[in-house]
């Protein structure tokens, strides 16, 4: 939940974030977790902007910074380190006992949708708005707006194909059209974390040159590990990708997209091939939002995150994360700058993603063999993209 957190709590106007955690388990668990996260952020979020916080993951955060020496500053430090240490506490013993308590349930109508028997395998789609941006009551212990926060398990049945990660990416695009529609979207990792507050400036910055904004797709940030062993003997620090090679891409149209750490328009992701007269619509998500109430729109979420939704559609084909590959990112990536776009690798001097890598031989070695398994299947790219000029010149 502290990717969450760090997420919510980015140095950008909160009514304009809205941050979903998919969830393809299902689990009840989870859900709880995103409650109990949905609370600590009223204090969390006014605590980082007060004190200027770096990183707003409060695991991280807490882990690395000291005491302040100023008794007033120590005694709200201590305040908000206890009630995040509260909050993981009780966390961990739910998920010990893996049941969420009745009186637990009764805080929340989203509990609910677990009263029937599922499976992470065999459940009905669940989509839960934990917090709305435009409630009025929606704001934190100072008064200020909250961003958006919602919780999604797609639907999982046993006869449909769930497409891995890009099924889920696929279906967080769809459900976040009707609830937020924003114009750009930002995917991480769950074992990643914001580590720059402005990591999202930053990114608009490139959207929004009016020379060479208009003709980029996603900005691909590096993926950067905080638990590296000192001599990194399996190489998993990737200084070299992230320091030369995605830098390098500039001069084909840009890196491709690695996964995580990535700001994408939606109309890209959605199918749409470059045009010299493009020019993003910023407002669409405020001019096409039709006020619905919080349940009517949990309903309609509800209905893109069926399996049924994608039958017989060009979801994972033309619109939408690319489907049957290993490494769907660079696939999808790929097919982007051959519809005529570009992108850029944006490196700061103050990281903007961090998170945990492999550390051991087993952990490497399953890595590696996905990301081989995927590579070799990219021979498929050549029927993907419609121009082989531009695809042996990406590689």
């Amino acid at each position: 939940m502290a990717t969450v957190l760090s997420l919510m709590a980015y140095n950008y106007p909160p009514e304009k974030l809205n941050v979903y955690l998919s969830d393809d388990g299902g689990s009840i668990l989870t859900f709880y977790a995103l409650w109990e996260t949905s609370s600590f952020a009223k204090h969390w979020l006014p605590f980082c902007r007060r004190y200027n916080v770096e990183p707003r993951s409060p695991a991280a955060y807490f882990a690395e910074s000291e005491k302040p020496n100023d008794p007033r500053d120590l005694e709200e430090w201590s305040f908000v380190k206890g009630l995040y240490e509260g909050m993981t506490e009780r966390i961990d013993s739910v998920v010990r006992s893996a049941n969420v308590p009745e009186e637990i349930r009764e805080n929340h109508r989203g509990f609910f949708e677990w009263n029937t028997g599922i499976t992470s395998k065999d459940h009905q789609p669940i989509v839960q708005v934990l917090i709305h941006g435009k409630d009025r009551d929606a704001v934190d212990n100072e008064g200020n707006v909250l961003p958006t926060l919602v919780y999604m398990a797609r639907e999982k049945r046993p006869q449909y194909h769930h497409n891995f990660k890009a099924g889920a990416m696929n279906a967080l695009i769809r459900v976040s059209s009707v609830i937020s529609n924003s114009p750009i979207i930002l995917n991480v990792d769950c074992d990643m974390y914001s580590n720059n507050s402005d990591a999202i400036r930053d990114a608009m910055c490139f959207f929004l040159d009016q020379e060479m904004g208009h003709k980029i797709a996603f900005v691909q940030h590096p993926q950067n590990y905080n638990n590296m062993t000192k001599n990194n003997i399996y190489g998993n620090s990737f200084n070299v990708l992230n320091h030369v090679e995605l830098r390098g891409f500039d001069g084909v149209g840009g890196p491709l997209y690695i996964g995580t750490g990535c700001f994408h328009r939606r109309e890209v992701l959605c199918g749409r091939r470059f045009t010299n007269d493009y020019k993003e619509d910023w407002d669409r998500g405020i001019k096409e939002k039709i006020e619905l109430s919080i349940n009517q729109t949990e309903e309609k979420a509800k209905s893109l995150a069926t399996c049924f939704c994608e039958h017989n559609t060009q979801w994972g084909n033309e619109i939408g994360v690319k489907y049957g590959c290993p490494v769907e990112d660079v696939i999808t990536g790929l097919t982007i700058h051959c519809r005529g776009w570009k992108s850029v690798c944006n490196n700061p001097p103050r990281e903007a993603f961090t998170g945990v890598g492999p550390t051991t031989l087993a952990q490497t070695i399953l890595q590696h063999k996905r990301w081989s398994e995927g590579y070799e299947s990219m021979d498929h790219a050549l029927h993907v993209c419609h121009s082989c000029e531009e695809y042996l010149q990406c590689i």
